[in-house]
């Protein structure tokens, strides 16, 4: 990652480690019910991913995942729950890493913050979104 340190993360309790080996793509809040059930909050900020780029230091007993729709699979912590990442059966090489689990020094970083605001067509009523990020009713565009 040019020079800097690579970035690492992991799940609340410690078990399970990762270490990125590329710096993921842009980031994005998403506001989908899936998402806000998922996180327990307003929003979940993901970060798409090459699965190749996603090294697992520690912890793999400890991964689990849920199919949370067709095809759809969340992956986390089976100990303390941190939600790690996610994948798409139809597009298995490529991660969206919950950049909250990142270590602290890391997400700090401005290739990290947030570009966008997808899903706004479903976020929860008692948030305001009051930056002036771009909004998508769905998906961002080019996603694929």
């Amino acid at each position: 990652m040019s020079g800097s340190p690579p970035l690492e993360g992991g799940c609340l309790c410690g078990r399970v480690r990762y270490r990125l080996l590329a710096p993921p793509g842009p980031a994005v809040l998403c506001h989908c019910n899936q998402c806000r059930k998922a996180q327990g909050s307003a929003f979940a900020a993901n970060a798409p991913l090459r699965r190749a780029d996603f090294q697992l230091l520690s912890g793999a007993e400890a991964l689990c995942g849920f199919e949370s729709s067709p095809g759809k699979w969340r992956n986390f912590c089976r100990h303390c729950g941190s939600p790690l990442h996610s994948h798409r059966d139809s597009a298995p090489e490529v991660l969206r890493l919950r950049i909250g689990s990142l270590d602290d020094a890391a997400a700090s970083r401005a290739a990290l913050r947030p570009l966008a605001h997808i899903h706004v067509a479903s976020k929860a009523p008692w948030w305001e979104i009051e930056d002036t990020l771009p909004q998508h009713a769905g998906i961002e565009p080019g996603r694929r």
